[in-house]
């Protein structure tokens, strides 16, 4: 692949150095590189953007195999290289579902020929999604895919026994149980935040409680049996405390959030447009503004965008009828700039622990989430956070168009991707 010199990039928001890669790994980093010393090397001038580690998401749904309609392991990377992602991790509710090594097997070679970025297979934790009876975990973390995260995302895991039985049976090979807290009786019929807009429109509410008591639960669960619980897609101030308080006790509880929950509240609801229906729902202001601190703090280990594309039909329809979930890999830098960074709450190291340190660590994912220095590999992220622009989804690089953000303004915007050395993305477009 031969060289690539990167001049003048701001590395994780600091002053200006060069970054020199050479094949897939970071040769050099300095303020004194020059195209001499980089003989032969392809010059990106960076002009002070922001160089960050290759993003990862620990969440992402790219519906193949079974649902190829609204997206493909080669359309979802390419949305996930656009937005600034080297490795995402491929949620399991698919048709057939990622319950057996074959399937996940499946979706990692599927991965692998994409070549946008890398694809961790994420198994289900029982067999078909239907909480009745664990899968092969076993043989899914001893396949070629290595699965090292397990989940029924979509449905709750919400017979107590099966939870502790997967949590007991992924201690083995240091797995993570990783869980939809929605308590299913909870949230029969729920359409929306359970609240004030909720009793205002007539819509069935989905109350916090909900999945509150399912994190409760877990945590109490993983901290009795010596074993590693994430939670997903944390939505209420009173999960943060949940958490923060599992934390505390000094137990293996990580948690994660959306972009959409950092910045969508729930009074969007009032338009009936379907794109702002979500599964768990928009929340409260109060809510969003917990959820941004405890990101800050550290209690909310990391940003995960719920990736989850869904064809026109699904979505425009009446809002009953609407699927749930949104598209959020293209934007979800975009967001955290705006709602985490631009607001002062975090720093761009803060990005790159949130979006890249933690969420590897947490998957288990080697080659990602390093610093960018000297002898690590070079998958690396150029933003150019001076940006400002309308989010227009007719350019994603995305099957669906499901983004609750069109025509809304955000900043910053990828110039540049490089998975092991290769750019994927190149001024902004797919290489």
């Amino acid at each position: 692949m031969g060289k690539i010199l990167i001049r003048g990039a701001k590395i994780l928001g600091g002053e200006p150095q060069d970054v020199l890669i050479t094949d897939e790994t970071i040769t050099a980093v300095g303020t004194d590189l020059t195209v001499s010393s980089a003989e032969g090397a392809q010059v990106i001038e960076a002009d002070g953007k922001i160089l960050l580690p290759g993003l990862v998401d620990l969440h992402t749904h790219l519906r193949e195999p079974g649902r190829e309609d609204s997206e493909t392991v080669l359309t979802g990377t390419k949305a996930a290289a656009v937005g600034g992602f080297t490795a995402v991790h491929a949620m399991a509710n698919t048709f057939p579902v990622a319950d057996t090594a074959g399937v996940v097997e499946q979706v990692w070679r599927l991965g692998k020929e994409s070549g946008y970025c890398d694809v961790q297979p994420v198994g289900a934790v029982t067999v078909g999604l239907e909480g009745k009876k664990l899968a092969e975990l076993g043989a899914m973390h001893d396949s070629a895919a290595g699965v090292r995260v397990f989940s029924d995302d979509g449905k709750c895991v919400d017979d107590a026994v099966i939870m502790r039985r997967a949590l007991e049976y992924v201690k083995a090979f240091d797995g993570v149980v990783a869980q939809h807290a929605q308590e299913p009786r909870l949230t029969e019929g729920a359409q929306m935040n359970e609240g004030i807009v909720s009793a205002e429109l007539g819509l069935g509410g989905w109350p916090a409680v909900a999945e509150e008591s399912i994190i409760a639960r877990d945590v109490l669960l993983a901290a009795h049996v010596g074993s590693r619980v994430h939670i997903c897609h944390l939505s209420t101030a009173g999960s943060v405390e949940i958490v923060r308080w599992a934390k505390s006790k000094g137990w293996n509880v990580t948690a994660e959030v959306t972009p959409h929950h950092l910045l969508l509240t729930d009074e969007l609801v009032r338009s009936y447009n379907p794109v702002y229906k979500v599964n768990p729902p928009l929340r409260t202001e109060a809510d969003v503004m917990a959820l941004r601190e405890a990101l800050a703090d550290g209690t909310i280990d990391c940003v995960a965008t719920d990736h989850a594309p869904h064809p026109h039909e699904d979505k425009d329809c009446e809002w009953g009828a609407a699927a749930m979930g949104m598209v959020g890999l293209e934007t979800a830098l975009s967001v955290v700039q705006h709602t985490m960074v631009d607001s002062g709450l975090l720093d761009w190291s803060g990005v790159a622990d949130r979006m890249s340190f933690r969420p590897a660590h947490i998957g288990r994912l080697e080659g990602h989430g390093r610093p960018v220095s000297a002898g690590e590999p070079a998958n690396l992220t150029l933003l150019d956070s001076a940006y400002r622009g309308e989010v227009d989804p007719a350019h994603f690089a995305s099957r669906s168009r499901n983004t609750p953000y069109e025509g809304r303004e955000l900043p910053g915007r990828v110039t540049h991707t490089f998975l092991r050395g290769r750019a994927t993305v190149v001024d902004g477009k797919l290489a």
